[in-house]
């Protein structure tokens, strides 16, 4: 929970709830991972797929924690879509920066953690797996054309400048309205 809120959280979260919809619209389905289908889809993945263990780092025996591999936020625009979720331990559940404080890519990351581990060796299987899941099978990540990650990102940040824009009018109006009715 925060401590501190600010418009940007707010407009944040309205470009998450966007791609939560958008994945909704391409999977045909909710993907509420708390109940329903949502739910038993997500335990399929980290069972069947990813046979309970972390998809970096093979971890098991531990709680995992959902990945989204392209991110689920206003720089990489990732639907929250099965196909785009991974099991995840806490500790690799923290993407590593570059130079510019840019994220890097899940293979970027993977290779990292490998490396991390002393674990070069197993980089091109926890890769085949995952790639297999992002592009194949029951949960395929939708295949959006350039055409519609750019509708994407127009959209999300349009969204986002506008969810800030509406909340600067709402404390510029109550602070006119409190002037108003507050005249002393």
């Amino acid at each position: 929970m925060s401590i501190y809120n600010t418009p940007a959280d707010a407009a944040n979260t309205a470009v998450r709830a966007f791609l939560t919809s958008l994945g909704e619209h391409y999977l045909g389905s909710s993907f509420n991972t708390g109940s329903g289908r949502g739910k038993r889809d997500w335990e399929k993945i980290k069972h069947n797929i990813f046979k309970n263990e972390c998809a970096y780092c093979s971890a098991t025996g531990i709680k995992l924690q959902m990945e989204h591999l392209i991110m689920f936020n206003r720089s990489e625009y990732g639907l929250h879509h099965p196909g785009n979720v991974v099991p995840v331990c806490a500790k690799c559940n923290s993407r590593t920066k570059k130079e510019d404080k840019t994220y890097t890519s899940w293979e970027d990351h993977l290779s990292f953690i490998c490396k991390e581990n002393n674990e070069k060796d197993k980089f091109f299987d926890r890769w085949t797996r995952i790639r297999k899941h992002l592009g194949e099978g029951e949960f395929a990540y939708p295949q959006l054309t350039t055409e519609e990650r750019a509708s994407v990102r127009i959209i999300a940040n349009h969204l986002y400048e506008k969810i800030k824009y509406e909340f600067h009018n709402a404390l510029t109006l109550y602070k006119e309205l409190d002037k108003t009715f507050n005249k002393k």
